[in-house]
């Protein structure tokens, strides 16, 4: 092997590209160096910002890549390598994965817009498609919530973006709605004071504005009162169920009655007596209708047009022979009149 023509080899390629290669090495070390420092100084500006962290990271991941890929083309571009294959292969393999992945990819931008925009934050109870649950994560492709029976929901962004969204812990304080039936014998405002009282009795509900209760409704079986009170958000259901069951109490001990579902049901003993016309059913008159021409149709009165014509032909038969009559009539008074004159002149 001619080890000396080698080494004349690489000794000669050092030597004609020495500034290429330099450059090179030049270009790689304060590429690393700048990028590394870039990336430091954004971390710190976007730290001071009001953006979630998941932003930021996912932000600077973004810009990290960005920097590395022209950091690596302007090496490739350094040592004599055509960039410009690289950018249209990089082109068509990034639309292939894009087409492939596109519900990947809306969830991810729906995510961006979920985080940027604040919708909600982790911790919130949130109803959203017919779940609802407390948010425990929030991820740029899904959002995980936990229901109150303990099960993990994963929800796609692109169904949290596309749907109505209730957040009940967007707020400090929550209105705690009820209703509370009672039967129509019960006097009202005793229920009422029963009811603010109760729901004053919580040191967890606020004052004011003051606990709530009116009559609402007339029902069928019971009249329905309509109560509120506030409270922190994080003590929504405790105080709930402290009025469901005191109020229950409360009625108990001063004797009011929850009345079921009720059906009144009575025996009648008088007569009934139902209102009716004496005057029987009138006799058929058939209505006379005359033939019709429309657009060349005829309408359906054939039948009563025959009747017309039956009745037209007896009536000319009945004038023939009235008219026969008369003259019948003329005949014998023409043959009476000689005789009559002959008896005068006698």
């Amino acid at each position: 092997m001619d080890w000396q023509g080698i080494w004349n080899t690489i000794k000669n390629f050092f030597v004609s590209n020495a500034w290429d290669i330099l450059l090179f090495f030049a270009v790689f070390l304060l590429g690393l160096i700048l990028i590394k420092i870039i990336m430091k100084m954004l971390d710190k500006i976007l730290s001071k910002t009001r953006m979630e962290k998941i932003a930021q990271h996912f932000l600077l991941a973004i810009i990290k890549f960005i920097f590395y890929f022209i950091w690596v083309l302007a090496l490739l571009s350094i040592i004599g390598i055509n960039i410009s294959g690289i950018i249209t292969a990089f082109s068509a393999l990034v639309l292939a994965i894009g087409m492939a992945l596109q519900n990947l990819i809306a969830n991810l931008a729906n995510g961006i817009v979920i985080v940027s925009s604040h919708m909600f934050k982790k911790g919130d109870y949130i109803i959203v498609g017919g779940q609802e649950g407390s948010i425990t994560e929030i991820n740029f492709l899904f959002t995980t919530i936990m229901t109150v029976d303990n099960k993990k929901i994963t929800i796609p962004n692109s169904t949290i973006v596309n749907s109505s969204v209730v957040n009940a812990g967007a707020n400090d304080r929550r209105r705690v709605d009820f209703t509370f039936s009672v039967a129509y014998e019960t006097d009202c405002e005793k229920v009422k004071k029963i009811v603010t009282d109760v729901m004053a009795s919580d040191g967890r509900v606020y004052l004011d504005p003051a606990p709530f209760c009116k009559l609402k409704t007339l029902g069928a079986s019971s009249i329905d009162f309509f109560a509120n009170c506030w409270c922190d958000t994080e003590d929504y259901w405790n105080v709930y169920y402290y009025v469901m069951e005191n109020v229950y109490n409360e009625f108990k001990r001063n004797d009011i009655s929850i009345p079921y579902n009720q059906l009144e049901v009575r025996n009648r003993t008088d007569k009934v007596v139902m209102p009716y016309q004496k005057a029987k059913l009138p006799a058929r008159v058939e209505k006379v209708r005359e033939e019709h021409h429309e657009h060349g149709l005829f309408s359906l009165g054939a039948e009563h047009s025959k009747l017309d014509k039956k009745e037209k032909k007896e009536a000319a038969k009945h004038e023939k022979e009235e008219a026969k009559k008369a003259k019948e009539d003329a005949k014998k008074a023409s043959k009476e009149k000689p005789k009559t004159a002959s008896k005068k002149s006698k």
